[in-house]
């Protein structure tokens, strides 16, 4: 199981497991060095085995024999989790009420250490949503190895783990038949199914040009079956999404993220939205209905396939729009001129200093951010609060059971009482 060579790779260590980290893993400890553990709950006293050592303050591991277990310890339901085995999910381990448990306490921790701020009175826990831990997932990206044959990747790893069912995928996604072909010459096989129950498969080759930083160019994507637009319903609306596009992959994500951005922006008749990162419309015509026909809602988005759904999609509220454009802090300045409030949904990444600053000098009264990444959420919050500005609201909801992911929904208001510029 060892991936890198070091003091300690592929050693069996005994470990009392602590916290847990952003990633999926528990903190412990083991001489002096810190150990990022898989497959162990807090609490627990667990033997592991080390997987990747370059020598320096931490390692990684994976619990491969449960000494002591934790009361939150569950057997996982399906046969290709655990350590070794597929890198899909990370708390399968755990109760559902564990898991977003588990989660709070990252959030919390990433604005602590990164952000330099307490949040404990401000979220109030991680949300749950309907459907339950299993069969949720609308959209899996499958690995396709070098025998052709589709799976998953193992954690932080290339190899690939042969399944014939993803338990967390939706109906037609988690047990499609594709799964039992051959796809040579293919790097992906995406399965993406829309509200009505219609799936599209996709086919990832490899993309054309050099290799940035070690990483591949994007893969070419095209359709191999099924339609080339998905329906989408959010709040009553009717959404057409090029399949594969984005869209939130939990059946009651959007929903309960764009309530809580609403909740959070506060918006009155007739004031003017900045949005970013805005993708096929799905929130552009929310906001735009909070508005009304005498505000304003200007989106930008990078993507030009999202930005054609969007006009589709807007086409009855001329007071809406989604422009193409990528967001620097060029096009945050042009995009709409004093802006009431301004929404953004950006990628892991998060938005970046610049960007952030971008927007503060815009001066809003409000920034509702959604995230997928309580780290970057952190970090950019953090700027924020040098500039002047304060967390007002925060609420994370549990859009990925079973998995270390978490979506989140910070409010940001201008402090009165800061003396920052």
């Amino acid at each position: 199981m060892a991936e890198k060579a070091g003091p300690l790779a592929g050693a069996l260590v005994e470990l009392d497991v602590g916290p847990p980290a952003h990633g999926g893993s528990c903190v412990a400890r083991y001489e002096g060095r810190v150990v990022f553990v898989r497959h162990a709950l807090p609490g627990e006293r667990v033997r592991a085995i080390v997987t990747e050592d370059r020598g320096g303050a931490f390692c990684r591991a994976d619990a491969v024999e449960i000494l002591t277990a934790s009361d939150d310890r569950v057997e996982a339901p399906c046969r290709y989790a655990g350590p070794g085995r597929c890198g899909g999910c990370d708390w399968q381990h755990a109760s559902a009420a564990a898991q977003r448990a588990l989660k709070a306490d990252v959030v919390v921790e990433q604005f602590a250490r990164i952000g330099g701020l307490d949040v404990r009175d401000v979220l109030v826990g991680v949300e749950e949503l309907p459907g339950g831990l299993l069969g949720w997932r609308t959209r899996v990206t499958y690995a396709v190895g070098a025998d052709g044959r589709p799976g998953l990747h193992r954690h932080r790893s290339a190899d690939v783990e042969r399944i014939d069912r993803c338990l967390i995928g939706a109906p037609g996604v988690g047990d499609a038949a594709a799964l039992g072909d051959y796809w040579p010459g293919l790097t992906g096989l995406e399965v993406d199914r829309g509200a009505e129950g219609a799936t599209t498969l996709l086919a990832h080759r490899p993309g054309r040009g050099r290799q940035a930083r070690g990483r591949r160019p994007p893969d070419r994507v095209s359709v191999l079956s099924g339609p080339a637009k998905l329906h989408r319903e959010l709040r009553g609306r009717a959404f057409e999404v090029t399949a594969g596009g984005f869209w939130q992959v939990h059946p009651g994500a959007a929903e309960a993220l764009v309530g809580a951005l609403l909740d959070a922006a506060r918006l009155a008749t007739g004031e003017r939205v900045l949005e970013l990162y805005a993708g096929a419309g799905a929130f552009t015509a929310l906001l735009a209905d909070a508005v009304g026909p005498t505000g304003a809602v200007v989106g930008l988005e990078g993507a030009a396939a999202a930005v054609a759904d969007a006009a589709v999609n807007l086409a009855e509220q001329p007071w809406a729009s989604v422009r193409q454009a990528r967001v620097t802090p060029a096009s945050v300045a042009e995009a709409l001129a004093a802006p009431d409030v301004v929404v953004l949904d950006p990628p892991r990444a998060g938005a970046g200093r610049d960007v952030i600053r971008a927007i503060l000098d815009l001066r809003p009264r409000t920034v509702g951010y959604v995230s997928c990444d309580p780290a970057t959420l952190a970090r950019d919050v953090a700027v924020a609060a040098e500039a002047g500005w304060r967390l007002a609201t925060l609420r994370a909801f549990d859009a990925f059971p079973m998995t270390q992911h978490v979506e989140c929904v910070a409010g940001l208001i201008p402090d009165t009482g800061s003396s920052a510029p």
